[in-house]
C-alpha cells in the first residue's frame, strides 16, 4: 500500500455492526465525533513536536545568553532533535510512541535543566 492508500483508506468510517437499537447508534455517533482520526491525531502530534521545537529554541537561547555552557547546548539540542524524531515518528503513523517519546522527552530535558545545570 501507499501512502496515499493508507491516507484514504485511514479516514473512511467503519460501519457500525447491524442489530444495535437507534439509542446505541446515537451514542456511537456522539462518541465517535470527539475521537481524532488517525490523520488529525498524526497532524496535531507534528503541530505540538513543533511548538516544542520552538519552544525548546527560546529556552537554548535565553539559557545560553544567562551562561554560556556546553551541558546546556548538549541538554537542550537533544531536545531539539527529540522533537524533530517524533515530528518524523508522527509522519510514518508512530503517533503513540511520539507521544510517549515526547511527553518522556520534554520532562527528562526540564528535569536535567533543573538537576544538572547550576
Amino acid at each position: 500500500m501507499s501512502t496515499s492508500d493508507q491516507d484514504q483508506s485511514v479516514d473512511t468510517p467503519i460501519p457500525a455492526p447491524d442489530g444495535g437499537t437507534a439509542a446505541d447508534d446515537e451514542v456511537e455517533v456522539e462518541a465517535g465525533d470527539r475521537r481524532l482520526t488517525p490523520r488529525q491525531a498524526r497532524r496535531l502530534r507534528i503541530a505540538l513536536s513543533s511548538v516544542g521545537m520552538v519552544a525548546m529554541a527560546v529556552v537554548l537561547g535565553l539559557r545560553i545568553a544567562s551562561r554560556s555552557s556546553v551541558l546546556v547546548v548538549g541538554v537542550y539540542g537533544l531536545a531539539l532533535i527529540l522533537c524533530g524524531v517524533v515530528i518524523e515518528l508522527s509522519r510514518n503513523g508512530r503517533t503513540r510512541l511520539g507521544s510517549w517519546l515526547l511527553a518522556i522527552g520534554l520532562v527528562a530535558a526540564i528535569g536535567s535543566d533543573w538537576l544538572l545545570i547550576p
